[in-house]
């Protein structure tokens, strides 16, 4: 018979609750069980001891008090005397018949059958008419071995319970010993289902975390999948539906920054070139706070057309970023083409590159990662004084490689830290700069690095006084993968 999964979470929970709590219930059960008949089986053996102890002592004095009255009766002779000596002999044979359930459960019937016949016996002869001295004599001497036989039947029933609570003993002991191996079965058992069924619900749980830091991250080209009950694949199409949903919106974001910057640039072109024949004296020559305004509009006529061109850039690369083209490549030759680019103005500023790269082959995109090199190696050389040092290191882990771009520049302020990530922020101006950066510099690095499904941060070791940039991309991923472009 196959086992078939239940098909929602609340089933999941129920089954996975049964399976744990079954054994247990079924433990608990026998061990109140047996507890209870242990409980019943002390009692019994108990009372059984009281009333045995009682009815031995009871037996023994009736059997000193039928010889008393036997005596007296061999003395007086008289009706008075013989109807106590019957009483006494009626009383012993009552014990008897009150200790016969006793007796027969301690194999000692005939035993007690034989106390009773002797009594009689001893009666019969004293109450007879004719009777001598020496046959009453020896009569009354007949007491000494019916003591030793109540004696002895005393002692067989104080065996008897012996044995009764010795089985007892052991019948707990036995009890004990189960309930220790079905605790010692049960526990590892109960453990491993729990583990079993946190498992099953705990793994389409983590795909919908990751999932959702997925979407938080801005990547929404990589389809979202969840295995498991029913209703939590219906939340991963749920939430696969909300990243299309996003990715759709981003297409029609980029589609109409590409329109608008396209739409600006013609009336920008022509205010700047009103403003460059105003300049140029085309229209007559322009008073100082006319030259002024002119500047103004100038100026800002520059920084237009750059933010202008920073959309276009940025909606650019946003529509190409999402595809990769996967090779093999020694890390090493990439990272010093990188650096070779820079070579002049690291040579103009006096900067010292420090080059731990382990020889590794890796498994990415290569021009996307030149253009991370690229980024990070030029906003190091902007940050860095002269003089300075900018290290770059390179190793491989166990299920990915790391890289690590850091300078002795002055760092990033904490305020800043949170957002420099973000596309056109734009900080404080580069050492010695007086042109800012696009702002979208370190935004291409960090998607860059998620297409390939790894991470960048600021690190902070202690060992650089600047900027410490960390990247983990891992390796041990298909290699035909392949992203959804935006739509150019």
């Amino acid at each position: 018979m196959k086992f078939r999964r239940p098909r929602s979470l609340n089933g999941l929970i129920l089954v996975g609750f049964s399976l744990v709590a079954l054994p247990l219930l079924v433990a608990v059960i026998w061990a109140l069980v047996n507890l209870d008949r242990l409980a019943q089986q002390s009692e019994d053996i108990i009372n059984t001891g009281i009333q045995s102890a009682r009815n031995n002592r009871l037996l023994a004095e009736d059997i000193v008090q039928l010889q008393r009255s036997t005596n007296q009766y061999h003395i007086l002779r008289n009706d008075e005397s013989r109807t106590i000596m019957r009483q006494d002999l009626r009383r012993i044979e009552q014990r008897l018949m009150d200790m016969s359930i006793l007796t027969n459960q301690a194999g000692a019937t005939e035993a007690s059958v034989m106390i009773g016949r002797e009594a009689r016996a001893i009666v019969r002869t004293l109450s007879r008419e004719n009777l001598d001295a020496a046959e009453a004599a020896a009569a009354i001497e007949r007491f000494g071995p019916l003591r030793q036989q109540v004696a002895q039947l005393t002692s067989t029933l104080v065996t008897f319970v012996d044995n009764e609570l010795r089985t007892l003993q052991e019948s707990t002991s036995q009890a004990q010993r189960i309930s220790a191996y079905q605790v010692a079965a049960l526990v590892p058992g109960t453990l491993l289902l729990v583990l079993f069924f946190t498992l099953l619900v705990g793994r389409p749980i983590r795909q919908i975390d990751r999932a959702i830091h997925q979407l938080g991250q801005s990547g929404l080209s990589k389809p979202i999948v969840v295995k498991g009950p029913t209703d939590l694949e219906r939340l991963g199409r749920q939430l696969d539906w909300l990243r299309v949903r996003l990715l759709e919106l981003a297409q029609e974001k980029n589609r109409f920054l590409r329109h608008m910057s396209h739409e600006l640039k013609t009336p920008l072109a022509n205010i700047r070139e009103g403003t460059e024949l105003l300049l140029d004296g085309s229209v007559g020559e322009l008073e100082a706070p006319q030259r002024e305004v002119t500047d103004i509009l100038r100026m800002n006529g520059l920084k237009l057309q750059q933010l202008i061109e920073n959309l276009l850039s940025f909606s650019a690369w946003q529509a190409k970023s999402e595809v990769l083209n996967l090779s093999d490549f020694p890390l090493r030759a990439l990272v010093i083409s990188a650096a070779k680019e820079q070579r002049l103005a690291l040579k103009s500023a006096r900067i010292q590159l420090r080059l731990e790269v382990e020889d590794i082959n890796v498994n990415a995109d290569r021009d996307k990662l030149r253009t991370v090199f690229d980024n990070l190696l030029s906003n190091a050389v902007k940050f860095t004084p002269r003089g300075g040092t900018v290290t770059i290191r390179a190793r491989r882990e166990p299920a990915s490689f790391v890289v690590d771009f850091a300078d002795t520049g002055p760092g990033i302020p904490e305020e800043e830290r949170t957002r420099i990530f973000e596309a056109f922020f734009q900080g404080r101006r580069e050492q010695g700069g007086h042109v800012a950066g696009t702002g979208i510099g370190l935004s291409v690095v960090l998607e860059c690095i998620q297409a390939h499904d790894g991470s960048v941060s600021l690190v902070d070791t202690g060992e650089f006084p600047g900027a410490h940039f960390r990247m983990y991309i891992p390796q041990e991923r298909i290699a035909t993968k392949q992203k959804l472009a935006a739509n150019a």
